[in-house]
């Protein structure tokens, strides 16, 4: 089924699509979003909401032609480890191969990074028949640096259970950081060389203010909350990621990709909905800014749009914000 997108509209109507990761294969645009289910289910902090089952691929040759859903492309029932909700995934493509990364509840309910491979960038994927070992929590995102070597980011808070993980064992009581101490970071890990496992322990993120000063669990505005993504621009990193309950898109830059980050501030401010997800990618000579929110539903928390905007830096390497809605 296609749709012709405009920017700031939802790419797709046809289903619900959330968490877009975008990444430019053989010359064309893919996207791997979360598919959004209906249901009259708990709507909560843990996240019950978000019943996701399935994957589909969306793709298009630029931004002036039609997008194509490529169908199914993973499911649930054939993931051996996995119980339930298949969250915001992530792509990359090495070794001739394309791989799918992919958060699910394991057996015993919690969250687990699992991967699988195709052959094309459309799928179908076919699934590890285990989790990563090592790897927990979710949302996550893969970078392959000029060097080839790759990362794999990852973590968020409540639903997504990093709290539970603060002594790399899952701990069910465990709540995270007093609001005067440095809030919690996304984790890194260096993957294998075939992509396939966790080449080193997860390691915390730290990111700072200006002054070199962690930013703190209470400081809701730039503290992290879940969605990292990382991505390049003139020799700098850039950790971007969801503040969550103040329901924003942030920065902040490094010199190398494991850390640390000092905060740069908000690259979108935010969304209709509770929160949003996102990535940001180069095609031709152009940033852009894929995320999604609720309009297409108005407003309901599970049943959402994937979107983008044209992404600007400014000379000093900082991003422009963008208001979704202008």
């Amino acid at each position: 089924m296609n749709n012709t997108p405009k920017p700031k509209q939802p790419l797709v109507t046809h289903i619900y699509t959330a968490d877009p990761s975008a990444h430019i294969f053989e010359g064309r645009i893919y996207i791997y979003p979360s598919h959004d289910r209906e249901h009259d289910g708990p709507d909560n902090d843990n996240g019950d909401q978000y019943l996701m089952e399935d994957y589909h691929v969306l793709s298009l040759d630029n931004f002036d032609s039609p997008v194509v859903d490529h169908g199914v492309a993973l499911h649930l029932r054939d993931i051996p480890w996995a119980s339930k909700q298949l969250w915001a995934p992530d792509a990359a493509y090495k070794n001739d191969t394309y791989y799918l990364y992919f958060p699910a509840r394991d057996q015993e309910n919690n969250f687990r990074i699992g991967v699988a491979t195709a052959s094309s960038p459309a799928g179908p994927f076919v699934p590890q028949k285990h989790y990563m070992e090592g790897s927990f929590s979710i949302d996550p995102a893969v970078f392959i640096d000029e060097d080839d070597r790759a990362y794999m980011y990852f973590g968020g808070l409540w639903g997504g259970q990093l709290e539970k993980w603060q002594t790399d064992t899952f701990l069910p009581d465990a709540e995270g950081p007093a609001e005067d101490e440095p809030a919690l970071g996304p984790r890194v890990s260096l993957l294998s060389d075939d992509m396939l496992s966790l080449a080193s322990e997860a390691k915390e993120i730290t990111i700072v203010d200006e002054d070199g000063n962690p930013i703190l669990a209470g400081d809701e505005d730039r503290r992290f909350f879940e969605g990292p993504w990382m991505h390049k621009y003139n020799g700098k990193y850039y950790l971007s990621y969801s503040t969550g309950s103040t329901h924003k898109l942030v920065y902040a830059v490094g010199d190398n990709p494991m850390g640390p980050f000092t905060f740069k501030g908000t690259i979108l401010t935010p969304v209709i909905g509770w929160t949003t997800h996102h990535s940001i990618v180069q095609f031709a000579d152009k940033w852009y800014l894929f995320y999604h929110d609720c309009s297409l539903s108005n407003g309901v928390n599970h049943k959402r749009c994937v979107k983008y905007a044209e992404l600007t830096y400014k000379e000093d390497g900082t991003i422009q914000t963008i208001d979704p809605y202008k």
